[in-house]
């Protein structure tokens, strides 16, 4: 048999928690209330910044004439539009579970997320790598006359900040799974 205190036998006080002054009383935040997560305002703020810079990223390669012209660039706008329409498809998500205020933190609902968050993170910081390896050999060749280089280091950048902006999504969702 286990050595195991139970409440009947070792009694738990219960500590008081001193009133707040002058401020609304509220309960708590829980570790599971952290902003970021799925379904809170900072996760919904999180989708909309990885959106805006993977749609910009995608609209300034589609409309550069020859960006077939370098597999990279080609892997970047499949990448950033996987990652826009991953994150536009979750901010929606996001928003609807705040406007009828349901909880995301179901355990299948974060392994989908996490796993999401991970696949296109990866994926789009492979492209964007790629390239910015692609557009500095054009850089460097001096083919910048006859290529956009400026375009191309345009999406490339917005790419990285997608990306930069998913990190924190996986991380927090990855760290929930973790723990639960």
């Amino acid at each position: 048999m286990m050595n195991v205190s139970r409440p009947a036998i070792h009694p738990v006080d219960v500590i008081p928690v001193a009133p707040t002054t002058g401020a609304i009383d509220r309960p708590p935040v829980r570790m599971k209330d952290v902003q970021g997560m799925p379904g809170t305002t900072g996760g919904l703020i999180l989708r909309l910044s990885q959106f805006i810079p993977a749609l910009i990223s995608v609209s300034v390669m589609v409309t550069t004439s020859d960006f077939r012209s370098a597999t990279a660039f080609c892997c970047l706008v499949l990448a950033v539009s996987l990652q826009s329409l991953w994150s536009l498809s979750l901010f929606i998500v996001d928003a609807y579970a705040l406007l009828v205020r349901r909880s995301l933190r179901n355990h299948s609902v974060v392994q989908c997320f996490t796993i999401g968050d991970g696949v296109t993170s990866t994926l789009t910081f492979a492209a964007a790598s790629a390239s910015a390896g692609i557009t500095v050999l054009i850089n460097d060749l001096g083919q910048c006359n006859v290529n956009h280089c400026t375009r191309f280091e345009t999406a490339t950048a917005m790419a990285f900040i997608s990306w930069f902006a998913v990190s924190p999504s996986f991380i927090l969702n990855f760290w929930s799974l973790a723990t639960h």
